[in-house]
């Protein structure tokens, strides 16, 4: 069931009997839906949830400005107030970064932090845009290419995230792919719990393995949970996983 929430301008699916315990927050181009069946299980097992359309997604409506994940956090960290003790907070993949951060800077309103094929840390160089889109942007900036023209090139040389968003979600995914992490994951005092796809080709293995690297340097609480032949989809593809990483946070 769908409902408002916070100021009014955020919808949720809401699972189960009695004060919610799990906020879920799904990724990019995703909806709630995606846990249906990890609601649905952990109804099954008593515990209340809800799972957030973050804005501009679902029945949600675009946020009002633009901003990455740290923005977001600030969006949707009022819902964490209709829950009457610390909630586990559950992220996949843009949601995961959300999570991340709403956990960092809200501490005393999150028992623990399960995150699954989230690009918490950039482990490379970032890319380079083609020289030719270069020299496109160039000659857009010095007023010699047309707005229509360099739209164009945007959607050609584009991700197919960039070229499906538009608008104030566009410039939302812009700020998002130049965010990293590192702060959020040293300031955590909560459990982390990673959930990944051995075979998620979105985000590596590896990118959850080094943040439970940094975790533990810092002496930080962190599990690593990999599933065999999964991909990127986890909530969907093996929600028991996240269903255990949820009921681990409250043993």
């Amino acid at each position: 069931m769908l409902r408002a929430l916070g100021d009014g301008t955020l919808m949720g699916a809401v699972s189960g009997e009695g004060a919610p315990r799990v906020l879920l927050l799904h990724g990019w181009r995703r909806t709630s839906a995606d846990f249906a069946v990890v609601q649905q299980r952990l109804a099954d097992d008593g515990l209340s949830s809800i799972a957030l359309d973050l804005p501009g997604f679902g029945a949600s409506p675009p946020p009002a400005r633009a901003g990455g994940a740290r923005t977001y956090a600030e969006l949707v960290g009022g819902v964490l107030e209709e829950f009457p003790e610390p909630a586990v907070l559950v992220g996949h993949s843009f949601g995961g970064r959300v999570a991340t951060v709403l956990a960092a800077r809200q501490p005393s309103r999150v028992g623990r932090l399960v995150v699954t094929g989230a690009p918490l840390l950039r482990l490379g160089a970032p890319a380079r845009p083609q020289r030719s889109f270069r020299a496109l942007r160039a000659l857009h900036h010095l007023g010699l290419l047309s707005d229509e023209r360099m739209e164009a090139a945007r959607r050609r040389h584009g991700s197919d995230d960039y070229r499906a968003a538009s608008g104030v979600v566009r410039d939302v995914l812009v700020a998002t792919v130049a965010e990293t992490y590192e702060e959020e994951i040293d300031a955590l005092t909560v459990p982390l719990s990673l959930v990944w796809g051995e075979d998620d080709a979105v985000v590596p293995l590896s990118v959850a393995e080094a943040v439970a690297a940094r975790r533990r340097a810092r002496g930080g609480s962190v599990t690593l949970d990999v599933v065999p032949g999964a991909g990127h989809l986890t909530p969907l593809t093996c929600p028991e996983r996240l269903v255990a990483a949820t009921h681990e946070s409250r043993t």
